[in-house]
């Protein structure tokens, strides 16, 4: 550790998350700002006044899409630099009633059980149907109706060739650009609030509560980075090529280094002195994403290569900490003191995750699922794409079969 203290163990497991390696933009003059500044992945515990402020988001991601409709109710003005604009569905947070507290209680097992085997770990599926199967005016109906119960369930409960075809998925961009133009007031604004050129859901899909209606308070601004793009941050504040935009705070919302971040980023070594860093220098190499060749006894909690952050998270880790204890307990009974992935195994896995993704739209846009948001980062899909029940069966099939594709010692 930093204090010189060192511990071992038989084991090791990673559970460092796959969304906890802030990303700050290499913004030149970024430490002359004199106001407070701070990243939305590393917000502090105490509470922040926004009162009387006036206040700068960097960024219009899940976190910014989630910070800005909060800042601006208290905030003396809001200043929203966005570079590329972004779908988002409402989240319809709400009350739960008595009644539905008891019927979720009373189903618990069975709700938990369909989550285990859905697509995404969720308690719902994609539709039986396809978008173009059905008239335009049913499959808007439809995504009126889940429009209304809002979440996640709108786009992965809808229609599977949302994800894998253009035309259909088209279908529901539309439909989100406008219900972005009915609420936004501003024709102008609402038009570069509007994401052109890729398609929904292939940036992850944020969830919000009154995003896109914050754009109609007074108290508000958006700047449009692809018009007046930012040139530094200075005292006072962020210069754009057209004004100083000056401010008391500033938050960037700039996201992560996702899902390899959290592990390169602490210095792990394995046989013979190799660095993670260095084996994954042109992309994750694991099977599973799970365990990585050259790393024995080192387990991975949703790492690369796994559903992790294209599933529920809680629904992901509970099957690898469950698989993980399973596959230890095993080695223990059979006497074996370590396990790595042999080179075959890991090859077809990092191919078979590539291959996946290939065959959906995810991969037509430069998103953080391919590390595009970092700088040198190497462009590959990094989780498994193919469905988190599916993804279920493959690792209990290699555990069934004594652990194949890995080796014992």
């Amino acid at each position: 550790t930093d204090r010189g203290e060192r511990f071992s163990a038989t084991y090791l497991v990673t559970a460092v998350g796959c969304l906890s390696a802030a990303q700050v933009p290499d913004i030149s003059g970024r430490e002359k700002f004199q106001g407070l500044s701070y990243h939305t992945g590393e917000w502090p515990h105490e509470t922040i006044d926004f009162n009387g402020k006036r206040v700068g988001v960097i960024g219009t991601g899940s976190s910014g899409i989630q910070a800005i409709p909060v800042i601006a109710k208290t905030a003396k003005h809001l200043t929203v630099f966005q570079r590329t604009p972004n779908f988002s569905v409402p989240s319809r947070n709400t009350a739960l009633s008595a009644e539905r507290v008891g019927e979720i209680k009373r189903n618990i097992k069975d709700i938990r059980e369909f989550c285990r085997w859905s697509t995404i770990g969720q308690p719902y599926d994609f539709k039986q149907e396809e978008a173009l199967q059905l008239k335009p005016e049913a499959v808007e109906e439809q995504l009126e109706s889940d429009w209304q119960k809002g979440g996640f369930e709108w786009m992965f409960g809808s229609y599977s060739d949302l994800v894998f075809n253009k035309e259909a998925n088209d279908l529901a961009a539309d439909f989100v650009r406008n219900k972005i133009r009915s609420v936004v007031s501003d024709p102008k604004t609402a038009e570069r609030l509007i994401p052109q050129g890729y398609p929904i859901a292939s940036k992850r899909l944020p969830l919000d509560q009154g995003y896109f209606e914050t754009f109609n308070r007074d108290n508000v601004t958006l700047v449009d980075l692809r018009e007046t793009p930012i040139e530094s941050i200075v005292e006072r504040g962020v210069q754009t090529n057209e004004t100083v935009h000056e401010l008391d705070v500033l938050v960037f919302a700039t996201g992560f280094d996702a899902l390899t971040g959290p592990l390169t980023r602490i210095d792990i070594r394995g046989r013979d002195g190799q660095s993670l860093k260095e084996k994954w220098s042109h992309g994750p190499s694991t099977y599973l994403g799970v365990a990585s060749r050259g790393f024995p006894n080192m387990f991975m909690i949703t790492g690369p290569g796994s559903p992790s952050v294209l599933g529920n998270m809680p629904t992901s880790i509970e099957q690898h900490v469950d698989w993980i204890c399973d596959c230890i307990t095993h080695m223990r009974e059979a006497g074996t003191t370590t396990i790595e992935p042999d080179a075959k195994a890991e090859e077809t896995w990092g191919a078979h995750v590539q291959e996946l993704a290939n065959d959906t739209l995810f991969v037509q846009v430069d998103s953080w699922y391919l590390g595009a948001n970092i700088p040198g980062k190497p462009r590959v899909f990094l989780p498994y794409i193919g469905g988190f029940g599916a993804y279920r069966t493959l690792c209990n099939k290699v555990a069934e079969k004594g652990y194949e594709g890995f080796a014992l010692n």
